[in-house]
């Protein structure tokens, strides 16, 4: 299907970068639309709460002031991600926060709200809903979300652990709107392949904590540089979800990344507490650094700018090899 203006303007690549806990601020989240792809912030990462209505105050009007300076290449639309999970006491005010500044694209996580959907359609809003399997895709539809984020294995933080193209497939089979596939995708390639496996959109994070203008560590940076697929555990202990964390983090924190205990998922936590305070003094995210399994192609820390400019040159030479193939002549360009 073609996508919503609200989805497609200002893209030089069919991207999305995701929100990523601590490290997406306002300075990414402005970089990243400014060159061409959806920049994206998730709403806790603004504390104390009324900090969010100034973070979206600046990135609204940097993003004018750059459309205003380029009228030729306007910015893409940016995205706030809201977790309405019921541990989330925060859920009504960031919402009252983002219903007034009018945000154009709102990424719902852990739960299926119908009224908070009502809330971000009263104005014209885009809610996309990341999901881990297709049970999940259908609540969310049913409660009107408009587009699905299929958070395939292998993707940073919260992850799931089905393939990309069984979940993919299965969404397909039934659902036609906006969909968008996340999962080790960090070269133009892969970016491609999400396309013809059936998603509109790729979902990128960890190749964003590499930039200069992402409020990360410069030791969790040359991490992510460092690092690659083989370095990435898949765990639960550290926020009750299952999630993708750097190997090295772990080991820094005193623990064993091969003998994880696991943790109770009735008590999640998103923001102060950690639940593996029990074994170490080590909080998640702050201390325990996620990035999922594509980190492998991030060789060094570098402007956003650049890292998108690198993207679209990997994506633009996809094209032309896939197109120009002569073993498989059958193949035409895609959309």
């Amino acid at each position: 299907m073609s996508l919503p203006v609200s989805l497609s303007r200002g893209l030089r690549l069919p991207v999305i970068a995701s929100p990523m806990f601590i490290v997406s601020g306002p300075e990414l989240v402005v970089a990243q639309s400014t060159s061409g792809v959806v920049g994206s912030i998730p709403s806790l990462n603004a504390r104390p709460q009324a900090v969010l209505a100034d973070w979206l105050a600046q990135i609204g009007d940097d993003l004018a002031a750059h459309d205003a300076a380029h009228p030729d290449h306007p910015s893409a639309p940016y995205a706030v991600n809201l977790v309405v999970h019921r541990s989330n006491d925060r859920l009504d005010s960031d919402l009252d926060t983002i219903v007034r500044h009018r945000v154009p694209i709102v990424i719902t996580s852990l739960g299926a709200r119908p009224e908070v959907n009502d809330a971000i359609h009263s104005y014209g809003g885009v809610v996309l809903h990341d999901v881990i399997n297709n049970a999940f895709a259908h609540k969310a539809v049913e409660k009107n979300a408009d587009g699905l984020i299929a958070v395939a294995t292998g993707a940073g933080g919260h992850a799931g652990t089905q393939s990309p193209f069984a979940l993919l497939q299965e969404i397909r089979e039934w659902f036609d709107g906006p969909l968008v596939l996340s999962g080790a995708i960090s070269h133009g390639r892969a970016i491609l392949a999400a396309q013809a496996a059936g998603a509109d959109l790729a979902y990128i994070g960890s190749t964003f904590i590499a930039t200069d203008e992402a409020n990360a560590d410069i030791a969790y940076k040359q991490m992510i540089v460092d690092s690659t697929a083989s370095d990435i555990v898949y765990s639960n202990l550290f926020t009750g979800i299952h999630g993708n964390y750097l190997r090295p983090s772990i080991l820094a924190a005193g623990l064993d990344p091969d003998n994880l205990p696991s943790s109770d998922p009735t008590a999640m936590n998103f923001a102060e507490k950690s639940q593996v305070s029990i074994v170490s003094e080590s909080k998640p995210w702050r201390d325990i650094w996620g990035a999922g399994q594509g980190i492998g192609a991030v060789n060094s820390i570098q402007p956003t700018a650049a890292v998108v400019d690198r993207l679209v040159d990997e994506y633009a030479e996809a094209r032309r090899r896939l197109v120009g193939s002569s073993e498989y002549g059958c193949l035409t360009q895609p959309s």
